[in-house]
């Protein structure tokens, strides 16, 4: 995948695969393009180059709607969350796209409409009851802690069952505390979901516990692949994001 500013390119001919029920990390400095490749598979961004395949589909350029009904969902580096809406709501919001009920049906508060909208509360409030926000349900998704937040944006993103999953810097803002639990929390996902997870993040202690493989991008390019024992011992990885000497 390559995508263009101007002359600027944010990503330069990057290449990855995400597959089985595991979380791939996507490591970098800031300004090494995460984010934009995240766009670009997100539809976010019609990339200028290149190909993203899911399911056998290429999916370049196609509306961000339609990805997300074949099941892409994603969170955002920054919080994306309706602040004055109920929290509960927040959730079914990441719902929509399943539902069968039309306009008639929410006028006339149909049948159909009542069960899907029980439906949809009551796994609403299983999802809460995942991350431990069910207590939450009913207060403005404004008024939650930072790390609480960032939670619902989860469990919102998971609401509309996708099979892969975009985490864009999740720890982002936790306490120690909290990135702990999110460690465990991710890895009940996979479980429980049975999906991919591609997640970008700054936190390396949380990137080399949870992950199974990385990429690690700088200045749009890839700079090195491999296992978390890889990366860590990886000199050019080393050198350009880690730590390394002067």
């Amino acid at each position: 995948m390559t995508i263009r500013f101007g002359e600027l390119i944010a990503v330069n001919d990057v290449s990855l695969e995400v597959s089985g029920a595991r979380v791939t990390a996507l490591i970098g400095p800031n300004g090494a393009g995460k984010t934009t490749l995240f766009n670009g598979i997100s539809g976010v961004y019609n990339p200028d180059e290149g190909q993203i395949l899911f399911n056998g589909e290429n999916i370049k350029g196609k509306r961000p709607s339609h990805i997300h009904n074949i099941g892409i969902s994603r969170t955002y580096q920054i919080i994306n969350l309706f602040a004055d809406m109920p929290v509960i709501d927040n959730v079914i919001t990441g719902m929509h796209d399943d539902l069968k009920s039309n306009f008639f049906d929410s006028m006339f508060h149909t049948r159909r409409h009542r069960r899907e909208e029980k439906e949809c509360y009551e796994k609403a409030h299983d999802l809460l009851k995942f991350v431990n926000l069910e207590h939450r349900a009913h207060e403005a998704a404004g008024s939650l802690p930072y790390g609480e937040q960032r939670r619902l944006e989860i469990v919102r993103a998971l609401a509309s069952n996708p099979k892969l999953l975009l985490l864009d810097e999740p720890a982002a803002g936790m306490n120690s505390r909290e990135k702990a639990n999110l460690d465990e929390t991710l890895r009940e996902i996979i479980e429980r979901w049975n999906l991919s997870i591609l997640l970008v993040e700054h936190d390396m202690d949380l990137v080399m516990g949870v992950s199974e493989y990385i990429y690690v991008l700088s200045f749009g390019k890839k700079l090195a692949e491999g296992k978390p024992s890889e990366i860590q011992t990886n000199p050019d990885v080393i050198e350009a994001y880690l730590g390394g000497d002067d």
